[in-house]
């Protein structure tokens, strides 16, 4: 199996005004989006910062009030109250005690400042999120086959457009399955982005039955011999196992076609979810086979620390990131990038 390494092609004039467009909203699907100017918008990294702020600022602000006075001695108190700020960014009590406890095992008894213990938050998150890289993997032959699952409101048929968008900017021929036949306004949101990215779609009636779309959606990959086939199911809680069963029904009359199909099965997290998203990755991972995450909605109202328990917790490497509203704030993951924006100046002097 094969592994995508998305290139860095810059777009042609029309390409990129296309680009700096924001998604449409579901609910708005058939009206045009509005352009938002591509010059001067800010570099990826730049836009990551800002996806992070939320919990960056918990940093800079509960960690870094540790220290109002020069140094401060790691003894009991100090340790808790550190523990208590990182759990506060959602990373979770597993990497929290981790660093605790490196902090502890290192500098007990020490007065440290804060460079030190931020040194030892990037070691411990870096350890763990390493391993949550891993880039998509495709097809050896034919189409490349990725379902995309998750929650109602969690992203999906967004990141599903961004998804595409990034595919098409790296010269693939992308097809669409609108899976989603439950909400009509997410299938209309699809069919608009299909065509402004230049990707074919197949749709069905609305309420049909999704696996029947999902079948049609492969065979026309085959025929065209597409690059890339995406196919979008209905949001639903892990609650509803009769749903969920469905899920199953989908992979099946892939694999029928394309046996090794579907070579992907992303989940969509809602950052904004923080904890809650643990809940929906336990039932999404199982029942749907899935391979990777798509961390989305990390536009400065999410604590985004909660792709280290996620990543930890179930083994899913983080593929994606989303960090706003236009076509190309979707990238692949970096741990290093993460962390970057994350951490940097996260204990710079106020004001």
């Amino acid at each position: 199996m094969a592994l995508f390494r998305f290139g860095r092609k810059e777009p042609a004039a029309a390409e990129a005004a296309s680009a700096a467009e924001p998604l449409p909203d579901a609910g708005a699907a058939a009206a045009s989006p509005t352009a938002e100017p591509a010059v001067g918008r800010p570099g990826f990294l730049d836009r990551l910062r800002a996806g992070l702020a939320k919990t960056a600022q918990v940093l800079q602000t509960d960690v870094r009030d540790l220290f109002k006075r020069e140094g401060r001695l790691v003894d009991e108190a100090f340790l808790e109250e550190l523990r208590g700020a990182l759990v506060r960014t959602d990373m979770g009590p597993g990497a929290a005690d981790a660093i605790v406890t490196d902090v502890q095992g290192r500098l007990r008894a020490r007065v440290v400042d804060p460079d030190v213990v931020l040194d030892s938050i990037r070691t411990q998150l870096l350890a763990r999120l390493r391993p949550a890289e891993a880039r998509l993997a495709t097809a050896a032959s034919g189409p490349t086959v990725i379902l995309v699952t998750g929650v109602n409101g969690s992203g999906k048929t967004t990141s599903i457009a961004k998804l595409a968008r990034l595919f098409a900017r790296d010269g693939k021929r992308v097809l669409l399955g609108a899976g989603d036949t439950f909400r009509a306004a997410a299938v209309e949101q699809l069919a608009m982005w299909a065509g402004r990215i230049g990707a074919d779609i197949v749709r069905g009636e609305t309420g049909c039955d999704p696996a029947s779309v999902a079948h049609r959606a492969v065979a026309e990959a085959l025929a065209k011999n597409v690059d890339v086939c995406i196919i979008d199911t209905a949001g639903r809680l892990q609650t509803q196992s009769n749903l969920m069963q469905e899920l199953g029904k989908i992979r099946r009359v892939i694999a029928k076609q394309i046996p090794d199909a579907p070579h992907e099965t992303l989940l969509v997290i809602d950052a904004t979810a923080g904890q809650n998203a643990l809940s929906q990755a336990k039932g999404f991972k199982e029942a749907a086979a899935c391979t990777g995450i798509v961390l989305a909605k990390l536009d400065g109202s999410a604590r985004g620390g909660v792709i280290v328990p996620v990543a930890e917790q179930f083994g899913l490497p983080v593929k994606f990131v989303g960090v706003g509203e236009s076509a190309d704030d979707l990238e692949p993951f970096s741990p290093e990038a993460f962390l970057a924006a994350l951490l940097d100046g996260a204990f710079a002097p106020a004001g």
